[in-house]
């Protein structure tokens, strides 16, 4: 059983239009709505891919109902959502045909109380001891401490269960301390925490900073992984174009898939390359291309950095 945590769920919506103009009027022609947030796209991933998962952090609201409702209907998942009294957040995503380019507004989420907080941490201590592993995903919502990746980090390795860690700004600082056995930044975010916009250094440093592996995503070039194994890169066979959405939260679900499977560093990477460009394929995040996944598995091409970790 694989749990994931998404202290900030939403109802992911996504808006399909034939080009998207500032300033006018567009009808919509096609609407999809899909649970939502990082962790919970992670987590219908991996049950597609055969995994028994658990999910859990806030739900609240009509909008937290729908995303419950919604999860029941995925086979393999145990929902384990806390509840609180704001509404769970809705993200909008509007879709532009003629680019391809996607629009993104994201809602903040509710305000979580400090004993909505408590009973999240009691919910959350007694699911670690029985989970393979555990992916702490996606931002705060307000109310939550800042440091709060951290505190769960320490609780789950206190535990022996392996935590993989995907945030950002100073939740991602705080986390990356509490010595995480994977962080999976973006470009971006790897500049944010560590100051430099060179890759390779980057995740040397983020190891440095606490992190036991760092696996980067590079957009359309793939993955850059830094292990204490040694360093890869992983690369697409070809560009893919679509929807990007929930394209990081695929590449968490094949780390985390294949570190279930205890598969070696270069089939994690190989999974992770295929299923994010399954993803950009898909309708909507938190899905793949079943296709694509499986014809790029084995075409994703790994290549081992000469120099040691």
């Amino acid at each position: 059983m694989i749990l994931t945590v998404t202290l900030n769920t939403a109802l992911d919506i996504t808006y399909r239009v034939r080009s998207l103009r500032p300033h006018t009027s567009h009808r919509v022609g096609e609407v999809t709505e899909r649970p939502g947030g990082k962790g919970l796209n992670v987590a219908r991933v991996l049950a597609a891919l055969g995994h028994e998962v658990t999910v859990t952090g806030f739900t609240g609201g009509d909008t937290g109902r729908t995303v419950q409702d919604r999860l029941t209907a995925v086979p393999g998942l145990v929902d384990a959502l806390v509840p609180v009294s704001g509404p769970t957040r809705r993200t909008i995503a509007i879709m532009d045909e003629r680019s391809g380019d996607t629009t993104q507004i994201n809602e903040p989420g509710p305000t979580v109380t400090p004993a909505e907080w408590s009973a999240f941490q009691e919910a959350y201590e007694d699911l670690v001891p029985s989970v393979s592993a555990v992916a702490l995903c996606g931002s705060l919502p307000p109310g939550v401490p800042v440091g709060a990746y951290a505190g769960l980090i320490r609780t789950a390795k206190a535990a022996g269960v392996p935590v993989l860690l995907d945030t950002s700004g100073e939740a991602l600082r705080r986390g990356v301390a509490a010595r995480p056995d994977i962080l999976k930044p973006n470009t971006d975010e790897l500049a944010e925490l560590t100051g430099s916009h060179e890759p390779l250094r980057a995740t040397q440093d983020a190891r440095r900073r606490g992190a036991l592996a760092v696996v980067a995503s590079l957009g359309k070039e793939g993955l850059l992984a830094t292990t204490p194994e040694g360093r890869w890169r992983a690369t697409p066979p070809t560009a893919v174009h679509g929807n990007p959405t929930g394209a990081g939260d695929s590449v968490v679900a094949g780390l985390l898939s294949a570190l279930a499977e205890q598969l070696p560093w270069p089939d994690r990477l190989s999974r992770a390359v295929a299923l994010s460009a399954a993803t950009v394929l898909s309708p909507a995040a938190g899905e793949f291309d079943r296709d694509t996944y499986e014809e790029w598995v084995p075409r994703v091409a790994v290549t081992r950095e000469v120099s040691a970790a």
